[in-house]
């Protein structure tokens, strides 16, 4: 049960839509806040490549189902590997999750992060990395890595340096949550639309 709890490969946990101009990758746990599992984030490093190099693709759009773009790592798939014995995938796993980042931070491509919703660890290294990052009154950011002796990592380093002040320091520091419209005041945000709006725009 561990093992599989792991390594689990369910072929939805992403899905890939679009046209051949405009991609859509869709992070598709939602009942696990769609935080990120190995098999994810393998798929989307393999995907965005494919959607780098073709030339007919200009632009990939970043999206989360239900009522979160990403919680973070699946941090419990990890523990549960470690105390199987399943040393390595802690290791493998974040080394994947920081390539993924990388990835996304150097694309050559817009990318647009649309977080409507929970967005911690993981899922604010992914999403904040993109060209544009549109949030929702229902958007809430942290990073909460503190809580659980960790530190704020997966390109924390940057995003949260560039905030003015010392408010990137004490996001880091306190995991404090924070909602869209103070994301597109502090910088972390570019752009702020209401998920009603969001919503008709996504159904034409």
């Amino acid at each position: 049960m561990a093992i599989r709890h792991c390594f689990d490969k369910d072929v939805d946990q992403v899905l890939f839509e679009g046209n051949s101009s405009v991609k859509r990758v869709i992070l598709n746990r939602p009942h696990k806040l769609n935080s990120l599992s190995y098999h994810m984030i393998f798929q989307m490093i393999k995907e965005l490549k494919a959607f780098e190099a073709d030339p007919k693709v200009k632009i990939v759009i970043l999206k989360g189902n239900g009522k979160a773009f990403c919680a973070g790592g699946d941090v419990l798939a990890s523990y549960t590997c470690q105390v199987a014995g399943h040393w390595s995938y802690g290791t493998n796993f974040y080394k994947k999750q920081a390539m993924l980042d990388y990835l996304v931070a150097t694309y050559g491509k817009p990318v647009v992060a649309i977080i409507d919703g929970i967005v911690m660890g993981g899922g604010a290294g992914l999403s904040l990395q993109a060209t544009f990052r549109i949030v929702t009154e229902n958007t809430v950011f942290a990073m909460p890595e503190t809580a659980i002796g960790h530190f704020a990592d997966v390109g924390s380093s940057y995003f949260l340096s560039r905030l003015p002040g010392f408010y990137g320091e004490y996001l880091g520091l306190t995991g404090a949550k924070i909602r869209g419209a103070e994301m597109v005041e502090c910088g972390l945000a570019t752009h702020f639309m209401l998920a009603k709006v969001m919503q008709v725009e996504n159904q034409t």
